[in-house]
């Protein structure tokens, strides 16, 4: 790998990790956060169960999202992306980003806000293009079992 390019994944590993952390505190703190937010915004005292429920379901699944980019970062800095875990990660953030999504779907039943429904638009198109990407993945996997099986 050239300079720039290793830079460029090392800099996306530590943003991922900091991202990681950060969630886990952030989700923790999805009550009192929501506590304080309630003082500002109607919305957040009214819902704030629902809110707190629905939000802190939502970050655990970003985590997973995380951690499971983390995972494939760790085989791109290895040099070996094209393995089958990375497909089980792409699928299983496919799958999270669909959750996300309805969980936003089902805060527009409380509050509707713009925000809400970009953040469905935005994790049903990360949801489709995870699944997307698993796929490719797959063939890719497949070519290189095949390829190294080829003597």
């Amino acid at each position: 790998m050239d300079m720039k390019k290793t830079s460029i994944v090392w800099f996306t590993k530590y943003l991922l990790d900091f991202m990681f952390y950060t969630g886990i505190a952030v989700c923790a703190g999805v009550p009192w956060l929501f506590q304080i937010a309630g003082k500002y915004f109607t919305a957040f005292r009214k819902f704030y169960v629902p809110y707190c429920v629905i939000f802190i379901f939502a970050g655990v699944f970003a985590l997973i999202i995380l951690w499971n980019l983390r995972k494939m970062f760790g085989s791109v800095i290895h040099e070996k992306p094209f393995v089958r875990d990375n497909v089980i990660a792409l699928k299983r953030m496919g799958i999270c980003a669909f959750v996300i999504a309805a969980l936003m779907v089902i805060r527009l039943f409380l509050v509707i806000t713009p925000a809400a429904f970009v953040l469905v638009a935005v994790f049903l198109i990360a949801g489709l293009s995870s699944m997307v990407l698993s796929q490719v993945f797959d063939q890719a996997v497949a070519y290189k079992q095949e390829n190294d099986l080829t003597i």
